[in-house]
């Protein structure tokens, strides 16, 4: 089973995730910021994992330990559920429309982490989400996850179809970078990825 639970306290944040990368979308999220709650929802429910992810973080700073930290957990845990990555298609892409926004994402599950993030927001905040904590977020995902990752909004007006159209489009990528191959191959010349 492809299953984590990883916490981590610190005296800025206090997290929980659990998941199951073959679960159907089953979805608890808690992080005391409405539109990232709103965000990792998408993104549970569009990759098919079951995801459940409980923050309490030190809001009265502002949102950026929090969103980075769950972006820590996350990627760690999605890293321990794949194990060794062997028996993965390895790498997934998808373009996601939201009305007039349009993104798109890359992903190599390769043990190499990397960021190539090339979106522009028009408003500092969603919500009582920064707009700039949305690199912030799939950064620490990425690198904690060791996963190469590319992603562009190709274009767009409306920050929230922006943010929410890479979220999804992340998701989508990642749903078809996990799929178990028909052979159980690992998809590597070197016959491993770290």
């Amino acid at each position: 089973m492809r299953t984590a639970e990883k916490t981590r306290k610190t005296k800025e944040t206090d997290i929980e995730v659990k998941l199951d990368l073959d679960g159907s979308g089953k979805v608890h999220i808690d992080t005391g910021i409405g539109f990232f709650n709103h965000m990792l929802t998408a993104f549970a429910v569009h990759s098919g994992i079951d995801l459940s992810i409980t923050c309490r973080g030190d809001l009265e700073v502002d949102g950026h330990h929090s969103v980075e930290d769950v972006g820590i957990v996350l990627g760690k845990a999605v890293g321990e559920a794949l194990g060794d990555k062997a028996g993965i298609e390895r790498y997934g892409n998808f373009y996601v429309p939201m009305d007039e926004a349009l993104a798109f994402c890359a992903m190599d599950i390769s043990g190499r982490p990397y960021l190539l993030f090339n979106a522009d927001f028009h408003d500092e905040r969603i919500g009582e989400f920064d707009t700039c904590l949305c690199e912030e977020f799939f950064c620490a995902f990425a690198f904690n996850a060791g996963i190469t990752l590319h992603i562009r909004e190709s274009y767009g007006k409306n920050d929230h179809h922006i943010c929410e159209a890479i979220f999804k489009a992340v998701a989508h990528a990642l749903k078809a970078a996990i799929k178990v191959n028909s052979d159980g191959s690992t998809l590597s010349t070197k016959g491993v990825l770290e």
